[in-house]
């Protein structure tokens, strides 16, 4: 099971900081990372990092604003937005990917969280 939390309504140029953690049971993971879906648009990558390596990866509309991190020890991932703008309202998508492939695309998605909004007024 995946928990994510800490989306919320931020005014242009504000930060939130969401939370996903992986609980209920052990799965192996290869990744975890965050996707976001805007009303009417297709479920998009936004960032990823490896769960052993450390590798991080982001979509070319998020580097420099957004952080992505982990704690092995709590299973749970992070994303840090910084400098946020009106176009990354979406509901954010928490993602733990098992085996090597495309991250950034969502058919290689083994689990998704339930997601949380994020809402950026202009």
């Amino acid at each position: 099971q995946l928990q994510a939390s800490g989306g919320g309504l931020v005014q242009a140029g504000g930060s939130l900081r969401l939370s996903c953690a992986a609980s209920g049971g052990t799965f192996s993971t290869y990744r975890m990372g965050w996707f976001r879906q805007a009303p009417g648009q297709e479920r998009e990558f936004v960032a990823t990092i490896s769960w052993v390596t450390g590798r991080i990866y982001y979509a070319d509309s998020v580097t420099g604003r957004f952080t992505i991190s982990r704690d092995n020890a709590k299973n749970t991932v992070y994303l840090q937005m910084n400098s946020l703008k009106p176009e990354d309202t979406a509901v954010y998508y928490c993602a733990v990917i098992r085996r090597v492939g495309d991250y950034s695309d969502s058919k290689s998605v083994d689990y998704w969280g339930k997601g949380t909004l994020v809402t950026v007024s202009s």
